[in-house]
């Protein structure tokens, strides 16, 4: 590794700006307070969403709706799908990580646009109180999170509109932050560091972001063409003004199959830099884990209709998004072998982090797996619209990227705070979450390849015993966020002191204090060309001792 020093740059102030806990509830241009403001507020959001999914899961542990009314049931679907997506994990992989660790990878002092950066953020809580009250203020949507008119037309309309200008607003602010990632990355990077010496993480999060600004805009050009038909009686999407609702599809899947991409990308970024570190092993196949990542990004635009085999798409485009579906599993299959690859032969210290990683590791393959299945124009019409598709949907972005949050909130916590978490607790926390969630997800594929239909409070009485089953599951997911939640406060306030660099790692975040400094360093901010240099020798590093890393790590990793 290569370490050079590039002058330290004096971000303007005003001093009037609070300091302590109270900087964390203020308009702060500071990237590390807004990263930590979208991790908390996220979570604030999850537990909601976590709420109403438990209120799901009760529903449907009996065949009859007698928990809530059908309509309350459709309106809590709908808020649940709506929160956990756009509330929780698109904010949190991107702006909560993003936002604290892109600055210290490039060796900048801050986002290209911390203005702007901190406006993307504020736009996020009052989105989510207007989706929240809309159920107690007019009643929520009810047409789910995909908004699918004509049901979306002919449900009642206030709460409709309000779902609609809740999306308008965080789509706004993906926007804003996918356009801050992007400058930050390719304009902001410190002279001498070349793009493929970025950690894996800038990576996603710039292919991340090129999808975010390319697809973001068509959403919520739809979503306003959809709120004409409801308010002013157009006729864009509604058929019986002479509207075409397979529009509507084409157009809501163009954003919103890239943003299964836009919540899982980011989400191997942060896989690539945990696992290195806690195996003591460089990441094995940089390079084709950059041109998958890029890959990856290129066929997320083209295979949208894979949601729509059943909407009367013709037998050539059948074809062609079967094809193209399936050859996104190349790309993605080889960043599962690199990451097994760098597993391989490591020295792993199986501490939260890690177990949470390999969870995401085997779920998301399962999910991987049921992904390909569906991409076949037969077994998607067999199987669409059931449980199937839920079961599927959920390894993917709650085994895929849910417990890469907890990974990194693992991993990072020390840096965050300067204490670490308990591991005993960590690991109690893995084992609840991982058995319930299989528990709860794993029957659903066979509910699905039965004939239990999605998004119904009543069911056949055959499927009541597996229902019940995942609704175990769900209970198991919900009391192991009690562990976690105790450990964090807990820890936050008297664990032990973690010290600058706890893990020796080699990324430039671990180059600074814990937590770090207003501007990230103290003195001048060192280049790291080499991120994952464990094994090499200590001279061949060339690390400088002022940057708070053990002078022997190089040695030591051998």
């Amino acid at each position: 590794m290569t370490v050079a020093i590039s002058p330290p740059s004096k971000k303007q102030s005003d001093g009037l700006q609070p300091t302590g806990w109270l900087r964390y509830f203020s308009f702060s241009l500071d990237h590390k307070v807004i990263g930590l403001q979208y991790l908390v507020c996220g979570f604030i959001f999850y537990l909601i969403g976590g709420v109403l999914g438990g209120a799901i899961r009760i529903e449907l542990a009996s065949p009859i709706a007698d928990f809530m009314a059908r309509d309350v049931y459709n309106q809590v679907l709908t808020l649940h799908g709506t929160v956990m997506i756009f509330l929780w994990i698109v904010p949190v992989v991107n702006g909560a990580f993003g936002n604290y660790l892109i600055p210290f990878y490039v060796g900048a002092r801050d986002m290209a646009f911390p203005r702007l950066n901190a406006v993307a953020f504020w736009m996020i809580p009052p989105a989510g109180l207007l989706l929240i009250s809309s159920y107690f203020i007019t009643g929520a949507a009810q047409s789910g999170w995909t908004a699918y008119p004509p049901l979306s037309i002919t449900t009642p309309a206030a709460g409709q509109i309000l779902w609609i200008l809740s999306v308008l607003l965080l789509g706004g602010s993906s926007i804003f932050g996918g356009i801050n990632f992007i400058a930050t990355i390719l304009k902001l990077r410190q002279p001498g560091l070349k793009l493929m010496q970025l950690p894996m993480y800038c990576w996603a999060m710039l292919g991340t972001s090129i999808l975010v600004v390319l697809s973001t805009p068509v959403l919520a050009g739809t979503l306003v063409l959809l709120s004409f038909d409801i308010v002013a009686h157009t006729g864009f999407f509604n058929p019986s003004l002479g509207g075409n609702a397979v529009v509507y599809q084409h157009l809501f899947w163009f954003y919103s199959h890239p943003a299964v991409y836009i919540m899982v990308l980011p989400a191997f970024g942060l896989v690539s830099e945990i696992l290195p570190v806690h195996c003591r092993k460089p990441l094995f196949g940089y390079t084709s884990m950059v041109y998958s990542i890029m890959t990856i990004v290129i066929l997320g635009l083209v295979v949208w209709a894979h949601h729509m085999f059943t909407s009367g798409t013709p037998p050539w485009m059948r074809l062609f998004f079967t094809i193209a579906t399936s050859f996104i599993a190349v790309p993605t299959g080889i960043k599962f072998f690199n990451w097994l690859a760098t597993l391989w032969g490591g020295r792993i210290s199986l501490n939260s982090a890690v177990l949470f990683s390999c969870g995401f590791i085997v779920n998301f393959v399962l999910g991987g797996i049921t992904g390909v299945a569906l991409a076949q124009v037969p077994f998607d019409i067999h199987v669409h619209d059931t449980y199937f598709v839920v079961a599927h949907f959920h390894y993917i972005v709650y085994g895929g990227s849910v417990f890469v949050i907890f990974a990194s909130i693992y991993h990072w916590y020390p840096k965050f705070t300067g204490r670490m978490l308990n591991e005993s607790l960590g690991r109690f926390h893995f084992l609840i979450t991982f058995i319930g969630f299989n528990l709860c997800f794993a029957p659903q594929h066979w509910l699905g390849l039965n004939g239990m239909p999605r998004r119904v409070a009543e069911y056949d009485p055959q499927f009541t015993v597996i229902n019940q089953i995942s609704s175990v599951g769900a209970l198991l997911m919900a009391i192991s966020t009690l562990p976690f939640l105790w450990n964090v406060v807990q820890s936050a306030l008297s664990g032990p002191i973690a010290g600058d660099n706890p893990w020796r790692a080699l990324t430039p975040e671990w180059l600074t204090s814990s937590p770090p400094p207003v501007e990230n360093w103290s003195g001048k901010a060192p280049l790291v060309t080499e991120p994952y240099g464990y094994g090499v020798p200590e001279e061949q590093l060339n690390l400088e001792k002022t940057n708070n890393i053990d002078s022997d790590l190089g040695s030591k990793s051998q």
